[in-house]
């Protein structure tokens, strides 16, 4: 996939403040606000946890994204921030795209900062969040299989749902990681709903997982059997979804091409209004993507 179609570079570079320039005025914008002094705080303790975005103009690289964090780093005399590049001059590709700090990476982060010799104290002070909170999501991974971890890290993921996760077998993670993706749900309830339909030899506790109340056993048994046809049914129509797309956008070509012929056009008009219509709908498949 090129960076035209993503909208940002995915390479993070290091830039010197000065040579990065504002796309909006910074005075007295957002300044001694409760967000501010957050920020604040957090790239005191921690370093900026989120990179800065920019577009390339020439010699210059304008300020897309991370107003208030840019004029925390001048505040605090930093000399240069990480960014990642935009490909085109407009806030909403990179917005739209890139949560602003997915529970695996605020994992991650927590975990650097530890290592560098940050007390949870003083993190937790930082990010304004209990001591037993970021003690919680250092252990945020453990027993996460290395390939439901790639797949979610930059992804909402709720912290219930990673609970979730840990209750089952490595492959079993990497399968709800893929169903959570595709359908992109990231809620606890949802990742319930896939504990519960668990076969009993992908769970790591013997015990079955608790049923929603008013379910009888021989209900859930057909909720587990049910659940597990529709994720067969999803991963082949998930599998089968491009192929069918490519050929609906050819078809939709020819047939735009055919109805521009204006006796074809007339004669199915004509005497085929009904199909007439539809394919006229058809046609208008190639503006989809």
């Amino acid at each position: 996939m090129s960076t035209s179609s993503i909208g940002f570079e995915l390479k993070q570079i290091t830039l010197d403040l000065d040579a990065i320039l504002p796309s909006r005025p910074l005075d007295g914008a957002g300044k001694n606000t409760r967000r501010y002094e957050t920020i604040l705080a957090s790239v005191k303790e921690v370093g900026l946890v989120e990179p800065l975005m920019v577009y390339r103009r020439k010699d210059t690289y304008i300020l897309v994204d991370g107003h208030l964090r840019y004029k925390v780093l001048k505040h605090i005399g930093a000399k240069e921030a990480a960014c990642i590049v935009s490909t085109d001059d407009e806030a909403f590709t990179y917005n739209a795209r890139i949560s602003r700090l997915a529970p695996i990476q605020e994992h991650q982060m927590i975990v650097k900062a530890v290592k560098n010799g940050v007390s949870p104290e003083r993190i937790a002070a930082a990010l304004h969040m209990s001591v037993e909170d970021i003690r919680a999501r250092l252990d945020l991974l453990n027993g996460i299989h290395p390939r439901a971890v790639e797949l979610l890290k930059d992804k909402p993921i709720a912290v219930g749902g990673m609970a979730v996760l840990k209750k089952v077998s490595g492959v079993r993670q990497i399968e709800i990681a893929e169903l959570m993706v595709s359908v992109n749900n990231f809620s606890s309830s949802y990742a319930h709903a896939l504990l519960i339909g668990t076969t009993p030899d992908h769970l790591l506790q013997p015990a079955k997982p608790k049923a929603a109340k008013g379910l009888s056993a021989g209900e859930i048994v057909r909720m587990e059997s049910e659940m597990e046809s529709l994720e067969r049914d999803f991963k082949a129509a998930e599998a089968a979804y491009g192929e069918n797309m490519l050929n609906l956008t050819s078809l939709g070509r020819y047939v735009k091409k055919l109805l521009a012929n204006a006796k074809v056009a007339r004669f199915l008009s004509t005497h085929y209004a009904d199909l007439f219509e539809e394919l006229e709908a058809v046609a208008k498949i190639e503006s989809l993507s």
